[in-house]
């Protein structure tokens, strides 16, 4: 497969611009974080941001082989990775920001629905980019276990 780097380069752009600007919004959040009684299994502030950039890849990696096909069932598709990206987004600002830890434990339930939907219109149309979204999926699901238990501890 011949690499097409315009459409890699604008995916990679996408994803990492969200996560540039999630991790802009939440700048000085981290002393926050640690402040926080934690659930066991709380892993260290500095995990998040590698976590996280390498999550942004595989999504954007996702989403041009995604692009590339010719399956009428892409738009659709890009169109869930799109949302998702947002939804994404407001979480950050919601747990990290506005301390809604309530608000922010049932948007990520939102997100975590949102992120099988799109495993599985992917699916429809590459099943490697489907793939690369199951560490993200996994991830948000543990992210799941720490916010609501921030959500019940504090």
């Amino acid at each position: 497969m011949k690499i097409r780097w315009k459409p890699l380069l604008i995916q990679f752009a996408i994803s990492l611009g969200v996560a540039g600007l999630s991790a802009l919004s939440t700048m000085n959040s981290m002393g926050l974080y640690q402040s926080l009684n934690r659930p066991p299994l709380s892993p260290p502030g500095w995990l998040f941001g590698v976590v996280w950039t390498i999550l942004f890849v595989l999504m954007g990696l996702s989403a041009y082989l995604v692009w590339i096909t010719d399956s009428e069932d892409k738009k659709p598709a890009l169109r869930l990775y799109g949302i998702q990206l947002a939804v994404n987004f407001v979480w950050s600002i919601l747990f990290f920001c506005l301390q809604a830890y309530w608000f922010a434990f049932l948007w990520l339930l939102l997100l975590w629905v949102l992120i099988i939907a799109m495993i599985i219109a992917f699916m429809k149309v590459s099943f490697p980019a489907a793939m690369l979204q199951i560490p993200y999926l996994l991830w948000v699901t543990f992210a799941g276990y720490l916010s609501l238990f921030v959500a019940l501890l504090n």
